[in-house]
């Protein structure tokens, strides 16, 4: 027996040479070891079949962002190209299938207003103590009127504020405002721009504790370097401080006249998005469209190649002959999904005759469990409803995205016992039954290996007893026999 054993027996004298703490450890654990080996060929099996599912129910969600990854960066939409490129640049929203052409012409940019302040010794001069009021609004020629339903931008100004300090604080302001010093041959001079649009024209107003206030018969002080008002600005007083004046974009599509706040427009005819960027007056630019039809069959191959990698995991993991989820009502539930995806109506409120299912972009499923694309089917489809093929390629609530979103969804929901989630939470929690089994037989284990440990220790202790008394009487004996002779 080891001399570091801290076996029970050692601590009194082994009497029968059997370590008894390791008899009582392996007679109990044998006692168990049935039960054992059982449950953990349980927990072996809810484990395998918990990720079998979850790998399926991956597939899915992974499909299903992956074409609406695909869907929204608009490479499924017409290109559109236009003649005078340093006009604008011009894009279609995806789902969008404008027909024919359009004629552009600019008259003018979106400009966003620019002032300049009145110039100060240094960048690092103060500005004096108080609040600087942004009030956002338009002006006409000397005219401002203010935008009540804005409400005006107030920076705290600190006595300690230069020129550079609180042209960051109007920068971390938001509202789109820009700020920065500019030092020129006259000093350093703070320079505000604002947002693109007419209405985005604003006024500086200072006021608080440095502000130049009135003389003693109550006429206004001019005010001068450190004090607050002296970065006031209205189109009134303006001294050419103003370098640009907010105001909206001006263009003609198709001869209508149209405005807009920003040279970024959107929500055109077809679907069309212009990033306007020049002026052409008298020469309008065409804008015209080529169609995606090749990147739309490329994605109906590419849906049905991963549909087909996700049947295929299906088929081995489902197989009623050894399959993981042989008898999962999860992966049957997702088998009969998959066999009714090509016929289910996808665009519900599809007009008369139009594609209203994925078969009719050629999308089919052969009696051999493969997906396969009908190239002329879909191409008939494309030819012939343009406009409303193109509507089933978005990632609204309609069409091939949503459809294979919501199927992915529904086969992972963990509330319905009958899908894939649902067999995934139903074998957690047998599993987490069977660790409680588990942790409950070991408990069961240590007590009766205790109880045998102390049964085998005072055993121990009655045999080294008996064999104390034996050699007594031995030694007597040989004793008397010495004795004798």
């Amino acid at each position: 027996m080891d001399s570091s054993t801290t076996s029970i027996v050692s601590a009194l004298g082994a009497g029968s040479g059997v370590d008894m703490a390791r008899l009582a450890a392996d007679l109990s654990a044998a006692r168990f070891a049935m039960q054992v080996q059982q449950l953990e060929a349980r927990s072996e099996q809810m484990e395998t079949r918990i990720s079998a599912a979850a790998a399926l129910k991956g597939q899915l969600s992974q499909l299903a962002s992956a074409l609406g990854d695909r869907i929204r960066t608009g490479d499924l939409a017409p290109r559109a190209t236009i003649s005078n490129p340093s006009v604008a640049s011009a894009s279609v929203t995806p789902g969008a299938r404008p027909a024919g052409s359009f004629s552009l012409e600019v008259s003018q940019l979106a400009k966003g207003q620019v002032l300049a302040s009145r110039a100060y010794p240094a960048a690092g001069s103060t500005v004096g103590e108080g609040l600087l009021t942004i009030t956002f609004g338009t002006q006409s020629g000397t005219g401002f009127a203010a935008d009540i339903a804005r409400s005006p931008v107030e920076i705290a100004v600190t006595a300690d504020d230069t020129l550079q300090t609180l042209a960051a604080k109007i920068g971390a302001s938001g509202n789109g405002l820009v700020a920065y010093v500019a030092v020129t041959g006259t000093g350093a001079q703070l320079v505000v721009k604002g947002p693109e649009g007419a209405a985005n024209g604003f006024t500086l107003t200072g006021s608080g504790a440095s502000a130049s206030g009135v003389d003693g018969s109550g006429n206004p002080v001019a005010p001068t370097a450190g004090n607050i008002d002296y970065l006031d600005w209205t189109p009134v007083t303006d001294a050419g401080r103003q370098t640009q004046v907010s105001r909206n974009a001006a263009f003609a599509l198709d001869g209508v006249e149209m405005t807009s706040a920003s040279n970024t427009v959107a929500n055109l005819p077809g679907g069309l998005k212009l990033v306007l960027a020049g002026t052409n007056v008298g020469a309008p630019a065409t804008i015209s469209f080529a169609g995606k039809d090749a990147e739309i069959r490329s994605l109906m191959e590419d849906f049905a190649a991963a549909l087909n990698d996700v049947t295929a995991q299906l088929r081995e993991t489902a197989d009623p002959q050894g399959g993981e989820l042989g008898a999962d009502p999860g992966a049957r539930a997702l088998k009969r999904m998959l066999r009714g995806l090509t016929g289910q109506i996808v665009m519900p409120g599809a007009a008369a005759g139009a594609p209203a299912t994925l078969a009719d972009l050629g999308l089919s499923f052969t009696r051999d469990g493969i997906f396969r694309v009908d190239g002329e089917r879909l191409s008939r489809t494309l030819a012939e409803q343009p406009e409303a093929a193109a509507a089933m390629f978005t990632t609204g609530i309609y069409g091939l995205y949503a459809t294979m979103d919501k199927l992915a969804r529904d086969a992972g929901s963990f509330a319905n016992p009958g899908s894939l989630g649902g067999s995934i939470s139903r074998y957690e929690k047998r599993n987490a039954a069977i660790e409680d089994k588990l942790a409950d037989i070991a408990d069961k284990q240590a007590a009766l290996r205790e109880q045998m440990t102390r049964q085998f220790t005072a055993a121990d202790r009655r045999v080294a007893s008996s064999q104390s008394t034996l050699t007594f009487l031995r030694s007597q004996i040989d004793a008397w026999n010495s004795a004798r002779d």
